[in-house]
This record gives structure tokens, sequence and C-alpha cells, in this order.
């Protein structure tokens, strides 16, 4: 008998690591590692751990998120976002495994009037983005076995995110304004992990696609807006106050870090390489919003 695959997992209280937790179960030993155990500022921790744990898979579900907050601290956001990647990726190389990491739409401007493809050349608009492409380029340099997973708005039922804070703020207000030239695909963290569970049976069974970049979204596209009359749609649905919502621009909601107005991504590689597709937004965010009860 072989031994179980053993499979460690970073960012233990993320979004998409807490989805991965319950989605990959029975594909391996889960080992996942929060912020007290492996602590991605900290070089040496990162390999001590990798090193001590010699697992057969390392999939980074930990990341600096805060995208304005990394505007002032850009050295935090690049050593978890561009260092701690590449040195992941080392010590993956290192164990002749596969290592998968998640990045974003941020690295385009999102001035391209179509969804971006993986071909297209990347260009963040701020810190967040150019620490997330670094973070890529990195792994890239390493030249292992890599899957890097490039997502958009990512939302679940855990943590802090656009449809948790929604919710709470649509019952509290009367009116709220809200961006509405801003276009991408709402992506919950349920649909990611489940795509990866997909890409590591078909890899575990020999079929793996090539390795490399590839663009991970919910299909169809809407506004920041549009998401928020979505989520506001079902709490109508559930009789409860919802505010009237009221569509403004970029320009009249300013942030520390510019926002990418086209943010949607071009999924076809990955569906003609690993044959993983994924579901229409609207459809996750209805599943998403059914497990919360």
């Amino acid at each position: 008998m072989t031994a179980p695959l053993k499979i460690l997992i970073t960012g233990q209280h993320g979004q998409v690591s807490q989805e991965l937790q319950q989605r990959l179960q029975g594909l391996g030993e889960l080992i996942v590692l929060g912020r007290d155990q492996l602590d991605l500022a900290d070089a040496e921790l990162i390999r001590k751990q990798v090193r001590a744990h010699r697992p057969g898979l390392i999939i980074n579900a930990a990341a600096h998120t805060a995208v304005d907050l990394a505007e002032s601290e850009p050295d935090a956001a690049f050593a978890i976002n561009a260092i701690a990647p590449g040195i992941l990726a080392e010590e993956a190389k290192a164990l002749s495994i596969p290592l998968i990491h998640y990045s974003t739409d941020y690295v385009f401007d999102g001035t391209k009037p179509a969804p971006y493809t993986e071909n297209d050349t990347p260009n963040p608009l701020g810190v967040y983005g150019q620490s997330k492409l670094a973070g890529e380029q990195a792994i890239a340099a390493v030249g292992g076995e890599h899957l890097i997973l490039r997502t958009s708005w990512v939302y679940s039922s855990h943590g802090k995110n656009f449809l948790l804070t929604m919710q709470r703020l649509l019952q509290e207000k009367p009116q709220m304004r809200i961006v509405a030239d801003q276009i991408g695909a709402p992506t919950w963290a349920g649909t990611i992990a489940t795509s990866t569970r997909v890409l590591i049976e078909q890899w575990q069974a020999g079929k793996a696609g090539a390795w490399g970049v590839y663009h991970l979204t919910a299909q169809g596209e809407t506004s920041w807006f549009g998401f928020a009359e979505a989520i506001g749609a079902q709490l109508r649905a559930e009789g409860k106050a919802c505010a009237e919502l009221e569509p403004i621009p970029s320009t009249a909601y300013p942030t520390p870090a510019r926002r990418p107005l086209n943010s949607r991504l071009d999924c076809t590689r990955l569906q003609q390489q690993w044959h993983v597709s994924q579901p229409q937004w609207q459809d996750a965010l209805h599943e998403c919003l059914a497990q919360q009860h």
C-alpha cells in the first residue's frame, strides 16, 4: 500500500483555505498551517516547516489580500505575496512535488476591452497587484511543477469579503452607493476549492495538463453594483430589510489603491488543458447563500 498523499495547505483561516479543508477530504492527509505555525514573512520558517512535513503537494492559499492597506505597507505585501511563494516553489522543486498557488486579476490594469487571457501582458495598478505578479514570476523562475491560478472577486461565508459586508450593510442602511463601472466575475471560494480538487485528481490519475498559469473564475460577468443587487435580491426574498442601491462610477468612490475597470479573465485554457470548468457566478452565489442557512 502506498502512503496517502500529504497535502500542505497554508493560510489556515483564509477563505480559500477553509473551503479546501472541506473539499479535499479523502484525497490524502491534510496538513493545514496558519500564521501561528507558518508566518509567510519568515523565509527560514517556511523552509523548516516544509522540510519537517515533507508533503507530496503544497497548496499556497495564504496571501496579503488587503488591497488598500498594501499601498501603505508594501514590505509586508511583498514578503508574503512575492518572496514566500518563491521559497515555497524552491522547496517544492527540491522535493520534486507540485505547488498550487493562487493569484489575482489585479495583475492586469483593466484597460483591455475584452477578457484577459494568460498570454496578455500584466501591468498592475497598485502594490497588491505588483506583489502578486512578483510572486508569480518568482515561482516561474524556480521552474518546478506548478499551477498558478488567477481568480477574481473572491467571496465566501467566512472572513472579510464583499458578500458578508453587503449582507450586513444592506440591512443597516436605507441607501447605498455602489461602484458600477468595474466589471468582473464574483468567484466563490467553494468553486475555487472544488476546481482545485479536480486538478489534483487529474494529476494523481496521470492526466495532468501543462503546468503554468491559468485563469479560474466563475463564468459570466457583472459589476460590484450588480453583485450587490444579487445579494440584496436574496435578502428581499427572505423578507429582510434591504437598502436602495444607487450605481456610481469609481471616481465617486476614491480608494488608496486603484482598481482595474475590467477584471474579466478568460478561463478557456483551464478547460482545454485540464478539463475543469466553472459554474455561472449567479449559480455559485445561490449555492453559497443556501449553505449559510
